[in-house]
């Protein structure tokens, strides 16, 4: 491969000139003599055999090459600062990407918040999410998919970190018909009618997570989904608090009143896929949301 004509710096020059409106403001900027930066300019221009600026009255202008020249130089100039940035990260042993799978039933915007964060402190780690149900989570730690997890379980080989619980509420629309029962309901009652869950996403699924026999159910991959068809009236649900709270607010969901179980709380664990060999991206996204779930106004 050809090795460029054209050094970095003297493309900065070109850019600075056109920025700072001239060749005196530019050398101030840069630190150089005047003629060190007309010198610069002048070197791409006959290196490249094309005119960047033509003097109008006082001033020097670029011309249309001049302008693509700009253009290109400054995308160019950004491109090799992004390398630069991202070259001192991963020599400072910041991982290029990261893999978290997190349990549905953690709260999405709290998550996105933990993301963002790291983001800012991270920009150049990219970062993989994967949305798993019950088995799903334990799954991407077996198969080496994920480096960090929340889990509602510690799979065999695995030790994790209690973060939180979750609490779940028996739900229903407003209008549904096991609110006009004028008495606490029995697992009896829920029988007639139909039972909204939410899919294991684990290759092994656990039966026993559908703890109501019922005549009708619908089993979606979603929990949006699941919300969704409970407010549509499609059925009734046991759903985490902390997604239906707008819900709830706005009497579109109604808790069910029964008589046990009318509540629920799922414990969710933090856990490294390889703690000894954890990176210390993975390490200080772990720390984020240890901090978010801390917070008072997390609102869980």
């Amino acid at each position: 491969m050809k090795a460029p004509h054209i050094t970095l710096e003297q493309w900065r020059s070109l850019i600075v000139v056109v920025d700072a409106g001239g060749y005196a403001q530019a050398a101030e900027i840069l630190n150089k003599s005047q003629s060190a930066v007309t010198y610069a300019v002048q070197k791409i221009e006959s290196l490249l055999g094309v005119k960047a600026f033509e003097i109008q009255g006082r001033k020097a202008t670029l011309t249309p090459t001049g302008q693509m020249l700009y253009r290109r130089a400054l995308a160019l100039v950004e491109e090799a600062r992004d390398l630069e940035q991202a070259a001192h990260m991963l020599s400072a042993g910041w991982e290029a990407e990261i893999r978290i799978a997190a349990e549905i039933l953690f709260p999405c915007r709290l998550l996105l918040d933990c993301l963002d964060r790291f983001g800012r402190e991270s920009p150049r780690t990219r970062v993989e999410l994967i949305e798993s149900v019950l088995g799903g989570t334990a799954d991407a730690l077996f198969k080496g998919e994920a480096d960090l997890v929340i889990s509602p379980e510690q799979p065999p080989g695995f030790l994790g970190e209690l973060l939180m619980r979750v609490r779940l509420i028996a739900v229903a629309q407003a209008d549904h018909p096991l609110h006009r029962y004028g008495r606490a309901l029995t697992r009896r009652d829920l029988r007639a009618y139909r039972h909204l869950v939410v899919r294991d996403s684990g290759s092994r699924r656990d039966r026993r997570a559908v703890s109501v026999e019922v005549d009708q159910r619908w089993t979606v991959s979603q929990i949006a989904t699941s919300i969704q068809a409970v407010v549509m009236g499609f059925g009734f649900a046991w759903l985490p608090e902390a997604h239906i709270r707008e819900e709830l607010k706005a009497g579109l969901l109604k808790p069910l009143s029964l008589r046990e179980g009318g509540t629920r709380e799922v414990p969710l664990y933090l856990i490294f896929a390889n703690p000894d060999f954890a990176g210390p991206g993975v390490k200080r996204l772990a720390e984020i949301v240890r901090e978010a779930v801390e917070r008072p106004a997390a609102g869980i």
